[in-house]
């Protein structure tokens, strides 16, 4: 009987080897072209790769594989783009069924909506988080020599399927302290809440809001 497969999205770091990652997906200039499954977009910035791996899911008959793109100052990341795919592993199964975007918040969800691009459904959300260096996921990056500081940082979400076969979620994210303008560093302070946002926090999250809408309108998905 087949069923349907709820990719693993979250996940646990299992591998950590950099294989084919630059023939699977690429950054040329400030454009990701993946290439399977087919689609690109416009980040703001050039990033490079710096890690990737892959997880297997038997008990639901796909696999996980992970990039992680970074732009960095003084060795220290500034920007941060982790592109997850979930691939179908067995044919027989029913399609890919792709859970929606949560924020870990509300009071700091700032925006969330869904474009169409061609038959595929995209979904989106903005939201303010803390870098947390400790996570496993992100320790291959450290061990590297590059440092990820545990600061307040501003994450747009982007998730979609792909005809049933993959679905795909993308992570930017940025440093608060990257805009060149003074801000709290507090998760907890009043300046970031969506109902006072203010001043330079605004003009931060601003800025940042038209980046990551660039990204969402930049993407391209060829197929399925």
């Amino acid at each position: 009987m087949k069923r349907g497969i709820v990719p693993a999205i979250i996940f646990t770091l299992v591998c950590t080897t950099v294989m084919a990652a630059e023939r699977e997906i690429e950054m040329k200039g400030r454009q990701l072209i993946s290439q399977k499954p087919s689609f690109s977009m416009n980040l703001p910035a050039e990033l490079r790769l710096i890690h990737s791996f892959t997880v297997e899911h038997p008990d639901e008959s796909s696999m996980t594989r992970a990039y992680f793109f970074i732009k960095e100052k003084a060795k220290q990341v500034e920007q941060m783009v982790i592109v997850q795919i979930a691939d179908k592993t067995n044919p027989m199964a029913g399609p890919m069924t792709v859970p929606p975007l949560k924020s870990d918040t509300d009071k700091r969800l700032y925006l969330k909506s869904s474009q169409k691009k061609g038959r595929v459904d995209v979904d989106y959300l903005i939201q303010l988080i803390v870098w947390n260096p400790e996570a496993s996921s992100l320790q291959p990056i450290s061990k590297k020599g590059v440092i990820v500081p545990s600061h307040l940082a501003l994450q747009g979400q982007l998730l979609f399927g792909y005809g049933g076969e993959h679905a795909i979620l993308i992570r930017y994210s940025r440093d608060v302290n990257s805009f060149g303008m003074k801000v709290s560093g507090r998760v907890d302070a009043h300046a970031w809440n969506k109902e006072s946002m203010s001043g330079n926090a605004k003009k931060v999250y601003e800025t940042f809001r038209e980046e990551f809408t660039g990204v969402v309108d930049s993407l391209t998905v060829k197929g399925p």
